[in-house]
């Protein structure tokens, strides 16, 4: 979890502080540029990973299915905070860490709350038609979704924490379950693209394209590693994994999504701030993502098929 926390956070201080150097940006619309594509996006690590022949050595699938999986909630609460802190500049920072650390304590809590308790109603209940179980699980993401975010803790990371226990735990008609929900969740991915790709012109990637550059070669090269390595230095993680999982910093759909917040709250420079992150999000995808196999393969990490 410390990257999908403590690294997320290094990752936008390091981009915000970049940003603000190189572009001249105010400091608050710099780290929440930052923040907004400081997670990686678990879609495309899933689907990479799920297409390559063969496995990773010393579990580094596992780890970066966990750590891609888990700091959208981190990326989703900074961007959020940044946004309330610059239209309410008198916010003070020691009410933005004590929001914080209620945020994540109050998700990791309710999360481990709520999955115990889905395992026990789903094996419990008796439901005439095996199609309502889904419908079942749909409906139990949603509530712990509502009551978390309803008690101030963390909803994203809350659901993320149950679906985990749940996941992880025996339940009735596990199998037909997980089936619907993949393809469920590809069919969410389709529409949210399609919507975001209503959202883009092309004309005005131009004016963004120097800048977006160097804040792609920057976190690719500079602020993900630093974060890996700060983060998994002291579990003894070996320097090859640590290269390769700075490299699996893909960036996808949340990011999108996430510029969006700035321009509904009103933010100068919203639609800037949009254009910026699109265009980070598509180098990201185009460098990263089509070089994860190759730079497996050259640290010797990748495993052969049987």
């Amino acid at each position: 979890m410390a990257l999908s926390t403590a690294g997320v956070l290094i990752t936008t201080i390091a981009v915000g502080f970049f940003i603000n150097w190189i572009a001249g940006f105010p400091l608050m619309e710099s780290l929440l540029i930052g923040a907004i594509i400081s997670s990686t996006d678990a879609a495309a690590v899933f689907s990479i990973f799920r297409s390559k022949k063969g496995g990773m050595k010393h579990n580094l699938e596992a780890l970066l299915e966990l750590e891609s999986g888990s700091n959208d909630p981190m990326a989703y609460f900074l961007t959020v905070t940044l946004i309330f802190m610059i239209l309410n500049p008198e916010t003070s920072i020691q009410g933005m860490i004590i929001s914080l650390i209620q945020s994540i304590g109050l998700g990791v809590i309710l999360g481990v709350l709520f999955g115990k308790g889905m395992v026990e109603l789903i094996n419990r209940i008796k439901l005439h038609l095996e199609g309502l179980y889904p419908v079942l699980t749909i409906a139990l993401a949603l509530l712990t979704f509502s009551l978390t975010n309803y008690m101030g803790g963390n909803d994203y990371l809350s659901v993320y924490i149950a679906a985990l226990i749940l996941g992880n735990s025996e339940f009735v008609h596990k199998t037909e379950q997980i089936q619907f929900h993949d393809g469920l969740a590809l069919l969410m991915q389709i529409i949210m693209f399609l919507a975001l790709g209503l959202l883009v012109f092309p004309s005005q990637m131009v004016p963004v394209m120097g800048v977006g550059i160097l804040i792609s070669l920057f976190l690719m090269l500079v602020a993900r590693p630093l974060a890996v390595f700060i983060c998994l230095s002291p579990f003894k993680v070996g320097f090859k994994d640590q290269i390769f999982i700075s490299w699996v910093g893909i960036k996808g759909a949340v990011p999108i999504i996430l510029a969006t917040y700035p321009i509904v709250a009103g933010i100068n420079g919203g639609d800037m701030i949009f254009n910026i992150v699109f265009f980070i999000t598509l180098t990201s995808a185009l460098i990263q993502g089509s070089t994860i196999n190759t730079a497996a393969k050259y640290l010797g990490l990748s495993e052969e098929p049987e």
